[in-house]
């Protein structure tokens, strides 16, 4: 992302998140952005395709939307000129969605200069809660031709 590709305060981040992509790999799994904004990104993805061998969606999964929503998150936060990366993601996987989509909320703990957290709720079609993940970007400068 260029700083001309970073949002203007009044800018639709939902747009904005679609127009700069999330990634080959979130593409690949199906993640949907639905709601973006500073306080609160939601995203959903289909269990198909994501499974591990016993048909439960994969831990990784949970993982992968995880760190596509804070990641977007810490940028769009960061604003021009910078680039947020992880340094740090955990998580704590309390259920397995076995089909449908999950959901995933993700709000912030954190908003720094060089650093911020979010944790990320996931659910299945039930809102049954599947999945804590938090995760922590640095904020850095952004490298010239980045």
């Amino acid at each position: 992302m260029t700083e001309q590709d970073a949002p203007a305060p009044e800018t639709d981040f939902l747009a904005w998140t679609k127009a700069r992509g999330a990634g080959d790999l979130a593409d690949k799994m199906g993640i949907e952005f639905t709601e973006f904004s500073l306080e609160r990104a939601v995203a959903r993805m289909p269990v198909a395709g994501n499974t591990q061998p016993a048909m439960l969606l994969h831990g990784g999964a949970y993982v992968v939307m995880g760190e596509s929503l804070g990641s977007m998150s810490a940028n769009l936060h960061a604003g021009p000129g910078k680039l947020a990366v992880g340094i740090e993601i955990n998580a704590s996987h309390t259920g397995s969605a076995t089909s449908g989509y999950v959901t995933a909320v993700c709000t912030p703990i954190h908003l720094g200069r060089t650093l911020t957290t979010h944790e990320i709720v996931v659910t299945d079609d039930t809102g049954r809660r599947c999945s804590t993940i938090r995760i922590t970007n640095l904020i850095l400068d952004r490298p010239a031709g980045a």
